[in-house]
């Protein structure tokens, strides 16, 4: 008998349950006996809290012991079932779905997520797996450690050879290339402000001294003083492993020198368990602080540069340190701090940073090779398919996107160029961009941007807008010229972890199902949503912190922080009517996916500023029509759409004959 959790929820939801718990075997078996490709009904919550044995003998008949066993071995590589692929186009037809592991306790619990996903859903991005800094955000990442929040005491029970959260996390990568799935990591240009990397290569960063509220120094090389206070340290207070600094200072920052591991250099500084390692980061950052060191905080969005210190702003952490906030010389629109963040220093500066100016013509190739070793050694290990690069939009040169971009014009496409010449050619790179107007997130034109690094396809901001808005329709037409004139695919994205947030409520509460029904079927675009969408409650009042996957994002518990505060676990939503209708379009899908997989659409009628109504088929050998209508009041007439020879197979909500109903979509058959 299969453990299904008790629950305690709404009616509705209670009775859903109790009629699933009637049919799950045989849903089940289809599943096992790979007559469907995922266990449909089935409750993402009740998934990821399956005991790992139950999740065992499904992998077991699903797989197969044999292929189970070397999954389950990090030893053993599990080839991607795109490792054949020689290049990274297979991104852009890719449906995304995006997991916050800190939302569902850990890196196995991804495989019970998995179990709920049809096979059209083939790529899972992992949100940061690094080990957090300040407020816990997996975006400040400390070290290159993985984060052991992420770690499943009941599989290292069940499987006593998977004792630590890298080979728990070889395991998973495993297992969801086995049941077909691709995985992708973020790739992070920024750490943590005093971040263990910051730490034990200086070099790599931008620094400033400050007096007070006041900068005193922003040149090029105060890194060099931060190297030698650091040295001083370490001699004053002793290395954390009780070793002796018997040799010269580059050897212990240089990253170029091998003759220490990063990996040694850690252990030097900080010592081996976490405890240890936070207390010597706390102290070493003491003593800079002490000294006027800190490293300049990230940026967003143009002019990047020119900053001071606001000295009536700041915040006293819970050791008395003063953080002070930086503002702008020259703000413009979108310009955005980012306090707890840094980023490394990939170019030199003008006349030793006198005016802010950076020159492009001189990349810091400490900063570059290190960079991109890092994460190809991070992709090698787990043996990831894809990159999420985290804040792509950073475009730096005020004169906009070079004619001839070279190797040093973007981080993230050199880190996908550096695996991808290493043995992995279908490494893909998914960036987070926007599509903005020119010079709103980046400097000129951030089409040209995308085709300068090289993205397969990008996020866009679908998400951002009400399906029934001028803003979707006007959106959604300009990606679809995008996706058939540039080399980049804008995807058709439904939700992403970070709107997923009380402030985009919004956004969420209509045309649901038919933001999911485009976002299938609409086969030569693809396609992201995060965790948690499929039962999301629809918010017409504010919810709970506990229901926003966003506030996982960090880890904050002071009450003070009313809109980030969240006690105990991520509160799974409530809304059956949305995970039922999303279940019943899974299960019709999976019966035509065959017939349209990765196909070309042909529009008949195209996306549209002004009409709510879209229309296609297959470009070639059509079989099947579908429309969607994106206004959530009105049904629309079907009167412009010859629906001669084609038969309704499937409709999302009842509608009166000759209409389609309101935020709803439905499909045709041809009639041979």
């Amino acid at each position: 008998m299969m453990n299904i959790p008790d629950t305690s929820g709404t009616h509705t939801r209670d009775a859903y349950v109790k009629d699933w718990r009637n049919t799950y075997h045989l849903h089940l078996a289809d599943y096992e006996r790979s007559r469907a490709s995922f266990v449909a009904g089935l409750l993402p919550e009740f998934a990821v809290k399956f005991d790992v044995f139950q999740v065992l003998n499904i992998l077991q008949k699903k797989l197969g012991t044999e292929t189970m066993l070397r999954a389950l071995n990090p030893n053993e590589t599990i080839l991607s079932p795109l490792a054949t692929q020689k290049d990274s186009q297979w991104l852009k037809k890719s449906n995304m779905v995006g997991v916050n592991v800190r939302t569902i306790g850990s890196f196995w619990n991804v495989v019970g997520y998995a179990l709920t996903l049809p096979k059209f859903h083939d790529s899972i991005h992992l949100l940061p797996i690094w080990e957090p800094g300040v407020v816990g955000s997996l975006y400040g990442k400390v070290s290159w450690n993985i984060n052991q929040e992420f770690y499943s005491w009941p599989l290292q029970q069940a499987i006593p050879w998977l004792d630590t959260v890298e080979k728990q996390l070889k395991a998973v990568v495993n297992l969801l290339h086995a049941l077909g799935k691709t995985v992708g990591l973020d790739v992070i240009p920024h750490t943590d402000r005093f971040s263990e990397i910051a730490l034990i290569h200086p070099r790599l960063f931008e620094w400033v001294r400050r007096d007070g509220g006041r900068l005193t120094d922003h040149s090029e090389h105060v890194w060099q003083q931060v190297e030698e206070v650091i040295w001083q340290h370490l001699h004053y207070c002793g290395t954390a492993d009780g070793s002796g600094l018997y040799f010269d200072k580059s050897i212990l920052f240089d990253p170029s020198i091998p003759l220490l591991s990063d990996k040694r250099r850690q252990e030097i500084i900080f010592g081996f368990d976490q405890q240890q390692r936070l207390h010597r980061r706390i102290e070493l950052m003491k003593d800079l602080l002490a000294h006027g060191f800190e490293t300049l905080p990230m940026t967003m969005a143009p002019p990047y540069r020119g900053l001071h210190i606001n000295p009536e702003v700041f915040v006293l952490d819970e050791r008395g340190t003063q953080w002070f906030q930086y503002d702008f010389d020259h703000p413009e629109g979108m310009s955005r701090v980012f306090g707890p963040l840094t980023r490394y220093r990939f170019y030199h500066s003008k006349n030793d940073n006198q005016h802010w100016e950076l020159d492009f013509e001189r990349p810091n190739m400490d900063a570059w090779n290190y960079f991109s070793r890092k994460y190809l050694e991070c992709q090698q290990e787990f043996n990831f398919d894809f990159m999420r690069g985290d804040m792509a939009h950073v475009q730096m040169r005020p004169d906009g996107v070079p004619a001839q971009p070279d190797a040093f014009y973007d981080p993230l496409s050199a880190v996908k160029k550096y695996i991808q010449r290493r043995g992995t050619p279908h490494f893909a790179f998914y960036a987070e961009t926007f599509i903005a107007p020119p010079n709103v997130m980046g400097y000129g034109d951030e089409f040209d941007h995308l085709e300068a690094i090289h993205a397969d396809a990008t996020l866009g901001d679908l998400q951002a807008a009400v399906i029934d808005s001028p803003e979707f329709r006007e959106r959604f037409t300009l990606y679809d010229q995008l996706l058939r004139s540039r080399t980049f695919a804008p995807s058709f994205t439904i939700i992403t972890a970070d709107k997923d947030d009380p402030r985009f409520d919004e956004f969420y509460r209509t045309g649901n199902l038919i933001r999911y029904f485009v976002g299938i079927f609409l086969t030569d675009m693809p396609s992201y949503y995060s965790l948690g969408f499929e039962v999301r409650n629809l918010h017409l009042t504010r919810g709970k912190n506990e229901e926003y996957t966003k506030l996982y994002v960090f880890q904050i518990h002071d009450d003070a922080e009313t809109d980030k505060v969240t006690h105990g676990p991520f509160e799974w939503g409530e809304n059956m009517e949305q995970f039922q209708e999303i279940n019943d379009l899974r299960i019709f899908a999976e019966t035509i996916w065959k017939q349209i997989a990765d196909l070309e659409i042909k529009w008949l009628l195209p996306p549209d500023a002004i009409k709510t109504l879209v229309a296609w088929t297959q470009a070639t050998a059509p079989t099947y029509l579908f429309i969607a209508n994106f206004d959530s009041q009105l049904s629309a007439s079907l009167e412009e759409i010859n629906l001669t020879g084609y038969d309704l197979v499937f409709q999302t909500a009842p509608a009166a004959e000759g209409q389609i109903a309101p935020a709803s979509g439905q499909v045709y058959k041809i009639r041979k």
